[in-house]
């Protein structure tokens, strides 16, 4: 077994042998490159949305709550704001807020999980019990309180949300590394005494990064769905700011007005379920067991 399991060749029990799996051709399978087209799509709109929105989002116009038409695509909210043009700066706001909170958790907790399995002993259990105290909690009650203690605002918002986040990754970097130390080729490297910080770098690290890509990029998704769901319940995006949460809470008090809450809506269901089709679709490529029994 060597560290870069993630790049070994595919063979299927019938015989026949698959050629080397890549990335690339991980990704052009019909799920994921639709959910990668998605997230793209979606990253771009982000990028030009002073570009491709009609209206200014916080400029308000003659026609309030005016259902979807040529003039307005997505309709207006009860201030007569173009809801389209929202919803693309909405876009702005959830995304970047949402990949940095998940860089910052999964940085913060990938250090802590190491720190934690490599030194073992009492500083193991020390961290460890710190983590089971946030797992004690459900994930969403955990970060209102967070939210509520620092007040409300988009960036305590992702700062309570990364709070309550790390420990996840702490756990499974933890997990990696006490499973990955006792490996034979780890022990031969230490035989031969190869130096720590090579044998992390060669080793160590490679099996490390698959699994904390895969459950990054899984919550990327949860991330999206926590700051719209602070920001709908008023611990978030404050007005006027345009934040899909915010939008969708505005829409909740114009029932009638259906266009309100479903265009923000529909933007948040497509970007966490690209995210997780991804996600699962990384899973596969740096899990080769898994298309392996599939072959089965």
């Amino acid at each position: 077994m060597t560290a870069g399991f993630a790049r070994m060749p595919l063979e299927t029990f019938g015989g026949e042998r698959d050629e080397p799996r890549t990335l690339i051709g991980v990704l052009r399978h019909p799920g994921p490159a639709i959910g990668l087209a998605v997230l793209v799509l979606w990253l771009v709109a982000a990028a030009l949305a002073s570009v491709i929105s009609p209206h200014s989002p916080n400029a308000p116009t003659l026609a309030e709550l005016a259902p979807p038409s040529a003039a307005h695509w997505f309709g207006t909210d009860e201030l007569g704001r173009d809801v389209f043009s929202r919803v693309i700066y909405g876009a702005r706001v959830s995304l970047p807020l949402a990949l940095l909170l998940v860089a910052l958790a999964s940085a913060i907790g990938s250090l802590i999980g190491a720190v934690a399995g490599f030194a073992g002993g009492a500083i193991d259990s020390i961290i460890m019990r710190t983590t089971d105290m946030f797992f004690a909690f459900p994930g969403i009650v955990l970060t209102m309180a967070v939210a509520a203690a620092l007040g409300p605002s988009l960036r305590n918002a992702v700062l309570a949300i990364v709070i309550v986040s790390w420990p996840a990754y702490a756990r499974v970097v933890r997990g990696l590394l006490l499973s990955i130390r006792t490996t034979n080729y780890i022990t031969i490297a230490r035989l031969l005494g190869t130096p720590t910080r090579r044998i992390l770098a060669r080793d160590v690290l490679p099996n490390i990064v698959g699994p904390v890509v895969v459950l990054a990029m899984l919550d990327i998704g949860s991330a999206v769905l926590l700051l719209a769901g602070l920001s709908y319940l008023g611990l978030g995006a404050q007005p006027p700011t345009a934040e899909w949460g915010a939008m969708i809470a505005d829409g909740s008090q114009y029932f009638s007005n259906w266009w309100m809450a479903l265009f923000p809506g529909l933007a948040i269901v497509t970007v966490v379920v690209a995210t997780n089709v991804i996600g699962d679709a990384l899973r596969d490529f740096f899990d080769p067991t898994t298309i392996l029994r599939r072959g089965a």
